[in-house]
């Protein structure tokens, strides 16, 4: 008797006090999940880089794109695209559609100028300023990554130092030449070498000479880049441009 006195006392009713447990736990939850991700957070321009193989032409390929596009804020996406297929440098302006939800998933559409789309979804950072990201049409590449540029750039947005990583394959494109995978990372001095050239649109071109990349006995042949500064500078998304690279690179600032 004493024992359920007291708990009369202390709840009155039982399925009361079950329910506000229940709200204590779930309306915290909820209001952080509303909080992970803001749909609207999610405009600006966006370079990106999309690696790896793809079976889209049946027979697996390695394949690297480099582009920047904008997202207006209201599902619509306007921008360019470049793409390394088979030895090949194909670029075209495209435009499409995203959809963006609060639990941090995006899914979007680019169509190029030939009328051909390409479809990706991905998860994007809480801020909206980054996004991993794969292709999504059967036999696409997986490794993507899309990352906010700065509003302008200039030689001065460049970090001194860098951290690369570079990685992919080439393919023959003349008589003798012969396929070999490329996989180093090391520093680079945007001071002392490098060749930098920036553009106000915050895309970047520049050199790297890697003699432990070349063929046993050549000389070492420099490797253009092209890329775009995003994150404020702090990173370079970029690709090799020359003929039969199907080579991506990233570039981390260190301080």
């Amino acid at each position: 008797m004493v024992g359920n006195s007291l708990w009369r006392v202390a709840c009155p009713n039982p399925f009361v006090h079950a329910n506000w447990l229940l709200l204590a736990i779930a309306l915290p939850a909820l209001t952080v999940r509303a909080d992970v991700c803001n749909p609207s957070l999610l405009v600006g321009t966006y370079a990106f880089q999309l690696s790896g193989m793809t079976t889209i032409s049946a027979t697996p390929k390695p394949t690297a794109s480099l582009g920047v596009i904008t997202l207006d804020g209201n599902g619509g996406i306007t921008g360019t695209a470049s793409a390394t297929f088979a030895g090949f440098l194909l670029g075209n302006p495209v435009t499409g559609g995203y959809a963006a939800n609060w639990d941090c998933s995006i899914a979007w559409q680019l169509q190029d100028d030939a009328g051909a789309f390409q479809h990706f979804r991905g998860t994007y950072s809480p801020d909206g300023n980054r996004v991993q990201f794969k292709q999504a049409d059967p036999g696409g590449a997986h490794q993507g990554i899309m990352v906010k540029t700065p509003g302008a750039c200039s030689p001065a947005t460049l970090a001194k130092k860098y951290h690369y990583t570079i990685s992919g394959n080439t393919t023959p494109m003349k008589p003798g030449d012969l396929p070999h995978s490329v996989s180093r990372q090391g520093t680079l001095d945007t001071v002392k070498g490098g060749s930098f050239q920036v553009a106000s649109d915050c895309s970047v071109l520049f050199q790297l000479s890697l003699p432990s990349l070349a063929l046993e006995g050549a000389p070492p042949l420099p490797m253009n880049m092209r890329g775009f500064l995003v994150n404020d500078g702090r990173e370079i998304l970029a690709f090799q441009t020359d003929p039969g690279a199907m080579v991506a690179a990233r570039l981390t600032a260190l301080r």
